[in-house]
């Protein structure tokens, strides 16, 4: 597939306000090569043009990693849930800024999307872009001065990747032939990882990029929105979506090109983060489990927050030191 196919009006939401769950929601069966793809096209990650994305909060959530001295275990302790967003609406991707001290997210106001800034000391958000397209995804780049988006243009359907400096001034373009990026993920500071929107009756599929060489890299067909760097490995992690109810955690070997299988997901979750120490994140409904997939084990409960009033727990984040999660949820009134 290449780069320059048009993009998808399959799963892709036409409207620049109402992109929302794509940019919100490979390699072959366990242990099979980059080169691999996977028999059974995914789902589209994204609901239909007409449907308008789903209203979410984001709560902020601190985490404490206390030792079982009887056990040998660290036990994961999370204290009382603060919400971190105000308006009634899609308020989704939260990341943290490298020293914990403030969380950028997407929020489609107006039928806009645009990227906030919340400081956590003081409480106070303040808006980052405010542009008449819509930007998504945001992601600090390499360079420390920047954040890449994913940018819904005026034609309301073509996405590309942009950058913002964090100090203010115009935005410009940084990969200009590849017109349907829906996630991005840095590798370092001219190689990125995209997830492709694939071609009418195509699959989405997941790409190296070297801004250097301008070359590409295939890497698997269906893969999920969530892209991640693995705590001190020179690896990435992503959801291979085997089939429509099989999806499995991978990690890709960036020395040598190869994938291999961590976990499966939890049925039907795809979002999940990871903790400096290794353990994996992923909530369910009103549940969020951790595991140690490079230890061989499995999904454990470690916090229900029924109580609290939370459900439909998806994206989650988690800051540098571990420290905190932010967490998105299903809007209740």
């Amino acid at each position: 597939m290449g780069h320059r196919e048009q993009l998808s009006i399959l799963g892709v939401l036409i409207s620049r306000g109402l992109l929302g769950a794509l940019i919100c929601g490979t390699i072959g069966l366990a242990g099979l090569g980059v080169g691999a793809r996977a028999q059974t096209p995914s789902p589209p990650p994204s609901p239909s043009p007409a449907a308008a994305p789903p209203s979410t909060d984001i709560y902020l959530v601190d985490i404490k990693n206390e030792h079982n001295y009887k056990t040998g275990a660290n036990v994961l302790k999370f204290g009382d849930q603060k919400k971190i967003t105000d308006f009634v609406g899609y308020n989704n991707q939260p990341v943290f800024m490298p020293d914990g001290k403030t969380i950028l997210y997407t929020s489609i106001r107006n039928k806009q999307a645009d990227i906030y800034r919340y400081d956590i000391q003081s409480g106070k958000t303040t808006q980052v872009t405010d542009t008449p397209e819509s930007e998504y995804s945001p992601t600090l780049m390499p360079d420390r001065k920047n954040i890449s988006v994913v940018r819904v243009e005026a034609d309301g359907k073509t996405q590309r990747l942009w950058k913002f400096p964090l100090t203010g001034g115009a935005p410009s373009l940084i990969v200009e032939d590849i017109k349907g990026v829906g996630y991005h993920l840095w590798l370092d500071d001219h190689t990125l990882v995209l997830f492709i929107v694939g071609g009418p009756g195509k699959s989405n599929y997941l790409e190296t990029y070297d801004l250097q060489s301008h070359k590409s890299e295939f890497i698997a067909e269906n893969p999920g929105r969530v892209l991640r760097r693995i705590p001190d490995q020179n690896k990435f992690s992503f959801v291979h979506k085997i089939t429509n109810d099989h999806w499995e955690i991978k990690a890709l070997d960036l020395r040598t090109h190869t994938s291999a299988s961590l976990i499966a997901t939890l049925p039907g979750s795809e979002d999940y983060s990871w903790l400096p120490d290794g353990r994996l994140l992923m909530g369910k409904d009103s549940k969020l489990f951790a595991a140690l997939p490079l230890r061989g084990n499995n999904w454990t409960q470690v916090e229900d927050f029924t109580v609290a009033g939370l459900s439909g727990i998806s994206r989650i984040a988690v800051s540098a030191k571990g420290d905190r999660l932010a967490m998105v949820v299903r809007h209740s009134n």
